[in-house]
């Protein structure tokens, strides 16, 4: 009887642990379709969205090499990031937390490269945590 009730508190804790509750937390900004060589493209967030403490990208359809980011805050401050970093499609970047309590993004500017065109142009996502 112990194991049983042992296994269902068990059970109920992993079930929590995976609850929506933390997808909730994450609101995708905005995507954009990337084209293949060399390029710059900006993501535009409306104030309507809230307030952030982090940005994650995902990568969908294609691979790609993200050189840096730019993110431009309410108040018109930007942050730039390195990344330098290469992707394959279904990947997603590390989470990135944004300086300070919780900001405002007005737009996020990325700067990247495609070497695959066999795979037609692929999709980055920005996502913000609440």
């Amino acid at each position: 009887m112990k194991i049983k009730l042992f296994l269902a508190a068990l059970t109920a804790l992993i079930a929590m642990s995976f609850s929506p509750l933390e997808t909730k937390l994450w609101e995708l900004l905005g995507s954009r379709k990337i084209n293949y060589g060399i390029d710059r493209d900006e993501i535009l967030v409306t104030r309507a969205e809230g307030v952030f403490s982090a940005i994650q990208l995902r990568i969908k359809r294609s691979p790609i090499n993200m050189h840096k980011l730019a993110i431009h805050y309410g108040n018109g401050e930007v942050d730039e990031i390195d990344l330098r970093e290469s992707f394959r499609a279904g990947a997603s970047s590390r989470v990135i937390d944004l300086p300070g309590n919780k900001r405002i993004i007005r737009k996020v500017v990325m700067w990247y490269d495609t070497k695959n065109i066999s795979n037609g142009k692929g999709v980055v996502e920005v996502w913000g945590r609440h």
